[in-house]
C-alpha cells in the first residue's frame, strides 16, 4: 500500500498543457496519462461528486454548481454542506473499513464532511454586505494555526476580477504544512487556476499559456513538499475535471423567458429582482447547462418552455423528463427542462432588458445572490468600478456533453498498469483511489 493518495483536481487540464509542464511531468514520471471523459453537465460541483462517490447525478443529486430548493423556494449556490451528496464518498469509506485519515483540501461541498482534515473558504457575511475573510476547518483549531503561518487565505484571488496564482500558493503551502503536522493518508486538492484566463481570455491565449507555468511552479512545491513528508511510496492521480473551449456566442434564456410572459420581476429600489414565486418558469444557468423549472410542471408550460428553445441560436439540446435518463439527470432537483449549449455559446443569467434596471449586486462579485453562475465577475469595468455587465467578454467555457476530443480532458498517475489503453470516466476514479488502499 502507498504512503499516501493524493489525488489533486486540476480544472481544466487538457493533455496538450501536459506537454509543457515540466515540473508536472516529472511529479508522474514513469507513470501514465489517458484521455479523461467528464459526464455531463461537465461542472465542477458534478464532476467532483461524480469522482468521489463512483455514481452519476441521479444517485448522488449534484446536478450543477447550484440548487433550487423547491420547498423552500430558494436558491443556493456554492455554499451547499456535504450532505448534499447524497451518496457515500472515498472519506466515507475509508473511514469505515480501513484506518486511513482523509484530508479535504478546497473541494467543494466539503464543509461538514466525515474526513479528518478540512479546509474550505468560508468568508463570514456581515448585515452591511461586507465579509470577513474565513475559512471553515477541521479540526476547528486549524484555520488559526494556517493564519499565523500563512495570513489568511486570499479569497480575493481564489474569484473575482483578482483571481490569481495567490489562491493556489497558499493552497499548496498549507497543504504541505498541515501534511508534515498530521499525515493524513488521503487527500483530495482542489486547484481550479486554470479556469480563470481560459475564460477570460480563451483556453488558447497567451494569458492561458501563462497561466500554465504559474501552475506547473506549484505542482513542483506540492510535489517536493508532500515526497519529503511521505517518501518514494507516494501515489498521485492528476484529474483534469473539464475541458475549458471557446465560445463565441451566449444566450439569455431568462430573457427569453421574460419576453414570452413566463418570467416576472420585481422592481425594488436595488433594481428588477427575479421573483420566483410569481414566475411560470425561470433558469438556473450553469456555463453551457440550464436548469428550467416551471411552476407546478404543468405540461402545457413545459411545451412552451420547449417550443421557445427548441430552435434558439446557441441551444443545441432541449431535454424534458423523459430524456434525462440518458444522460443520468433523472434525479427531483433537476429542472423540468434542461438546456443544453452548443459547444461555441454558453448561458448568462441576466433577466433585466435595461442595464439601467439590472440589480446592484449584478455589478459585483456577489456568487451567493445570483441564481446562477456569472464568468463576467472575472472581469473589472475601470471607468465604473464595478464588474461590467458585458456577458460577450467571455471567452472560454463548459459544462456540455463531452462529444469531441476538444472537451475532454486528462487523468495522470504516477504509476504505470493502473489505467485502461484509451480512456477513464469521472466516475470510475472513485475505484481507481480505493483499490490503492485495498478496499476493493
Amino acid at each position: 500500500m502507498p504512503s499516501a493518495v493524493v489525488l489533486v483536481s486540476v480544472a481544466n487540464l487538457r493533455e496538450k498543457d501536459v506537454a509543457v509542464m515540466p515540473q508536472l511531468k516529472q511529479m508522474l514520471a514513469g507513470g501514465e496519462i489517458v484521455e479523461l471523459v467528464p459526464s455531463f453537465p461537465a461542472l465542477t460541483c458534478p464532476v467532483q461528486a461524480n469522482m468521489t462517490t463512483g455514481t452519476l447525478p441521479r444517485d448522488h443529486g449534484v446536478v450543477a454548481n447550484g440548487f433550487y430548493w423547491r420547498e423552500q423556494n430558494q436558491v443556493e449556490m456554492w455554499t451547499s454542506a456535504n450532505d448534499c451528496i447524497l451518496q457515500p464518498q472515498i472519506w466515507d469509506i475509508l473511514r469505515e473499513k480501513t484506518k486511513v485519515r482523509s484530508a479535504l483540501w478546497f473541494p467543494l461541498h466539503s464543509k461538514y464532511a466525515q474526513a479528518e482534515y478540512i479546509c474550505t473558504p468560508s468568508p463570514i457575511h456581515h448585515p452591511d454586505g461586507s465579509e470577513s475573510l474565513w475559512c471553515y476547518t477541521k479540526p476547528p483549531e486549524l484555520y488559526g494555526q494556517l493564519c499565523e503561518q500563512f495570513g489568511h487565505f486570499p479569497l480575493q484571488h481564489f474569484w473575482g476580477p483578482l483571481a490569481g496564482i495567490q489562491s493556489t500558493r497558499w493552497i499548496v503551502e498549507s497543504a504541505v504544512w498541515t501534511a508534515r503536522k498530521f499525515r493524513p493518508e488521503f487527500w483530495y486538492i482542489y486547484i481550479p487556476h486554470l479556469d480563470y484566463a481560459a475564460q477570460r481570455s480563451g483556453p488558447d491565449s497567451a494569458q492561458a499559456q501563462q497561466a500554465l507555468q504559474e501552475l506547473d511552479g506549484q505542482l513542483g512545491r506540492l510535489a517536493q513538499g508532500f515526497q519529503e513528508i511521505y517518501g518514494k511510496e507516494l501515489f498521485w492521480i492528476i484529474a483534469g475535471e473539464y475541458a475549458i473551449v471557446p465560445v463565441s456566442h451566449v444566450v439569455y434564456p431568462n430573457r427569453l423567458l421574460r419576453e414570452a410572459g413566463l418570467l416576472r420581476v420585481q422592481p425594488t429600489d436595488d433594481g428588477e429582482l427575479l421573483d420566483l414565486s410569481a414566475s411560470q418558469a425561470w433558469v438556473l444557468v450553469d456555463h453551457q447547462c440550464g436548469h428550467v423549472f416551471v411552476r407546478d410542471a404543468k405540461p402545457e408550460r413545459i411545451r412552451r418552455v420547449v417550443e421557445l428553445f427548441q430552435h434558439q441560436e446557441g441551444i443545441a439540446e432541449v431535454l424534458t423528463r423523459e430524456h434525462l435518463p440518458q444522460y443520468s439527470l433523472d434525479h427531483p432537483r433537476s429542472g423540468e427542462v434542461v438546456l443544453i449549449s452548443r459547444p461555441d455559446s454558453w448561458q448568462a443569467y441576466y433577466w433585466w432588458l435595461d442595464d439601467r434596471q439590472a440589480p446592484r449586486f449584478a455589478r459585483t462579485v456577489d456568487i451567493h445572490r445570483k441564481p446562477g453562475y456569472d464568468p463576467v465577475e472575472l472581469f473589472f469595468d475601470p471607468a465604473n468600478r464595478s464588474i461590467p455587465l458585458n456577458a460577450n467578454l467571455v471567452k472560454g467555457s463548459h459544462g456540455a456533453p463531452a462529444t469531441s476530443a476538444q472537451q475532454r480532458t486528462v487523468l495522470l498517475v504516477s504509476q504505470p498498469g493502473l489505467l485502461p489503453d484509451r480512456m477513464i470516466r469521472d466516475v470510475d476514479v472513485f475505484n481507481l483511489v480505493l483499490r490503492q488502499f485495498g478496499v476493493l
